[in-house]
C-alpha cells in the first residue's frame, strides 16, 4: 500500500488525521513522499450557518486552513492543492475535481492514491471515493476507513464489509499519542471528532462499489440527525441525491469522454 509518491485525497481538513496519520508516518519512514489535496475547505456554505455566524465565514475557512497546515507540518504531508468550495458540495464539483486530481497525478508523478472509503460517513467522503475509482486503471488506489453507521452502530477505523484484503496498522502507544495530538490541532472540529478511535488504521485496495446505490442499507452516518429541522452541523442531503450526482457525471463522461468539464472552486497548486 506504500508507493514512492503518494497522493492522499482529503475531502476536508482533518480526514488525513482521522484516517492515515500512522500510515503517512510509515510511508515517509520508507522514503516515500506523501502529498495531499484538500478537496473542500471543510466549512459549510454561509447560508448553511446560523445567521449570526455568517459574517465570520471567511475566518472559519482560514482557521480550518491553518489547522490543516499545522497538521501537515507535523505529518510531513505536502499540501499541493486547496479547493475553495464548501463542505457538502463536492458532488456539484465532480468535473473540476476530477480534472484537478488528474493534473496532480501528472504534475507530481504520483504512483499511488489513498482515499476515504465509500462507507456513508460523509457525502464528500463517498464522492471522493468515486473520483478515486476513475484512476484505478492507471495506478493503485487504496482506501481507508474513517467512520460509518452500518447496522445502526458507530464504527471507527473499521470496514463494515471486509473482503479479506484489509491491512490493519495497530498503533503503538507513541503513535496513538501523536495521532491524538494531531487530531487536537483541529479544535474547530473537536465535537465532530469525539467518536474517532486511535488504536488502529485500516486500508485495503479500493473495493468494487455500485455507486448508483448508497454504501449500505439503513441509515448512513451523516443521516443520524436529519430529524432536526435545521442545524449547521447536520447534513440534510439524502443519499439518493449523492448517487444521482455521481451517475449524472458518469453518464456525461461515457457519452463524451473527450469532454473537459469546467474547473470548480478556487484552487492552488504548488510546485
Amino acid at each position: 500500500m506504500i508507493g514512492q509518491r503518494i497522493l492522499v485525497l482529503i475531502p476536508h481538513p482533518d480526514d488525513e488525521a482521522v484516517g492515515c496519520t500512522a500510515a503517512i508516518a510509515k510511508a515517509r519512514q520508507q522514503g516515500a513522499r506523501v502529498f495531499g489535496a484538500l478537496l473542500t475547505n471543510g466549512v459549510p456554505a454561509p447560508e448553511m450557518l446560523w445567521p449570526w455566524q455568517r459574517k465570520s465565514h471567511i475566518r472559519r475557512v482560514l482557521r480550518r486552513r491553518h489547522e490543516a497546515r499545522r497538521a501537515a507540518e507535523v505529518l510531513g504531508l505536502e499540501i499541493e492543492s486547496e479547493q475553495g468550495i464548501p463542505t457538502r458540495t463536492l458532488k456539484s464539483a465532480l468535473g473540476g475535481t476530477h480534472n484537478l486530481i488528474q493534473r496532480l497525478i501528472r504534475h507530481l508523478n504520483i504512483d499511488m492514491l489513498w482515499t476515504p472509503a465509500y462507507e456513508g460517513g460523509h457525502q464528500d467522503h463517498d464522492v471522493t471515493n468515486f473520483l478515486a475509482s476513475a484512476f484505478r486503471s492507471t495506478l493503485p488506489v487504496w482506501e481507508f476507513s474513517e467512520y460509518n453507521y452500518a447496522d445502526g452502530r458507530v464504527r471507527s477505523q473499521e470496514f463494515f464489509s471486509p473482503n479479506g484484503n484489509e491491512k490493519t496498522i495497530v498503533l503503538t502507544h507513541e503513535e496513538q499519542l501523536c495521532k491524538r495530538a494531531i487530531l487536537n490541532f483541529y479544535r474547530s472540529e473537536r465535537a465532530n471528532l469525539s467518536h474517532i478511535w486511535t488504536e488502529k488504521e485500516v486500508f485495503r485496495p479500493l473495493a468494487e462499489y455500485d455507486y448508483a446505490k448508497p454504501p449500505h442499507a439503513g441509515k448512513l452516518f451523516y443521516q443520524r440527525f436529519q430529524w432536526v429541522p435545521f442545524h449547521p452541523r447536520v447534513d440534510i442531503t439524502k443519499p439518493g441525491a449523492v448517487c444521482r450526482a455521481i451517475q449524472e457525471f458518469r453518464d456525461i463522461q461515457e457519452s463524451n469522454p473527450a469532454r473537459q468539464p469546467a474547473n470548480a472552486g478556487d484552487e492552488t497548486v504548488d510546485d
